[in-house]
């Protein structure tokens, strides 16, 4: 069974996300997107919320499977017996990063590998921060992200009183 992981901190989830999500379970038998709990970040949105607003967006697709991990991926992909990486690209930016990154993680684990997709041409722009900012200026969002968790962004900066 060929399982990828794509991991991430979706904060919150966007349609680049969805994007990359959509198209790598086409490639695979098992899709696990799994939210990273990053202790050294403080994400607007809790991992458990995250975690909900991933499940809303992707519904009931039988080979998309989501969960969180906190500590280093190479052991999470060890935990879940995958040995490929997913990683969506927006721009070169992101390659230089994403790149040490899987070289990093090769390293660690000769196994393992990242393939990387190029996010569409819609969503080359779009990211959690750029989501944030929008809702933070009372800006619409519903084009950046799925539709069903718009009101839950909204209503964290309402609460927030931003």
């Amino acid at each position: 069974m060929r399982v990828l992981v794509y991991p991430g901190s979706f904060d919150p989830v966007t349609n680049g996300h969805m994007d990359i999500i959509e198209r790598a379970a086409k490639i695979c038998d098992k899709l696990i997107v799994a939210v990273l709990v990053n202790h050294s970040k403080a994400p607007l949105f809790t991992m458990e919320e995250r975690t909900r607003f991933l499940k809303m967006a992707i519904g009931d697709r039988e080979n998309i499977e989501v969960c969180s991990f906190s500590g280093l991926l190479v052991d999470f992909m060890r935990s879940v017996n995958a040995k490929t990486i997913i990683k969506g690209l927006r721009a070169v930016s992101d390659f230089e990063y994403e790149m040490q990154m899987a070289l990093l993680n090769r390293n660690m684990d000769q196994e393992i590998d990242t393939l990387f997709m190029m996010t569409s041409i819609n969503n080359c722009f779009l990211s959690s921060s750029v989501v944030k900012e929008l809702a933070r200026n009372g800006a619409r969002i519903e084009d950046y992200v799925p539709h069903a968790i718009a009101p839950f962004i909204y209503e964290k900066f309402k609460k927030a009183g931003v």
